[in-house]
């Protein structure tokens, strides 16, 4: 899967104060396989855009190791919301439809003021057996480099679904993803 910037979909409706980032037969080409090798890290996956009746899911599996200080394998997109203020109101957070095998997986937030690869907010969720959905508000995102820094959506340009941190065997996926105000 390639890097683009992902366009907002046309379910972007304001009653419902979410933007919407569907996965279907055509967003694969929105996201991109990221992992630690990039680094010299020996982490070892894949995604996958899979389909459930009418649903569409990306799936991102694979063996995270922190040996040769690796640690991640991800799954990526850029994005943009400058212009994205709703009656003088910012995004609030995102929320996303996951199931997995019952670890705990990362998303990675990275702004205009994000420099370094390493230098990204994140925080965690929990990705069990059923499909849930959770929402993860930006309050909840820390900063790696600077735990005083708050999240700006106005600055966000990228997200990244991660397994990351120890080693494990991933299998995390994502049928839903949407910004709220």
């Amino acid at each position: 899967m390639s890097l683009s910037f992902l366009a907002f979909s046309s379910k972007t409706a304001a009653d419902e104060g979410t933007l919407d980032y569907p996965f279907n037969a055509d967003s694969g080409r929105y996201w991109q396989y990221v992992s630690d090798r990039v680094m010299g890290g020996v982490s070892d996956g894949q995604v996958a855009l899979e389909q459930d009746g009418d649903m569409y899911y990306a799936r991102l599996t694979g063996n995270v190791s922190t040996a040769n200080n690796g640690g991640f394998i991800q799954l990526r997109a850029g994005v943009s919301f400058a212009n994205t203020e709703k009656d003088d109101k910012n995004l609030q957070g995102v929320r996303l439809n996951v199931r997995g095998n019952g670890e705990t997986y990362y998303v990675h937030i990275r702004t205009n003021e994000s420099w370094s690869p390493s230098d990204y907010y994140a925080t965690t969720f929990k990705a069990d057996a059923e499909w849930k959905m959770i929402d993860l508000p930006f309050n909840k995102f820390e900063r790696k480099w600077s735990k005083d820094s708050v999240l700006d959506p106005k600055k966000i340009r990228s997200i990244g679904i991660v397994a990351y941190g120890k080693d494990y065997i991933s299998d995390v996926s994502v049928s839903t993803l949407e910004f709220y105000y």
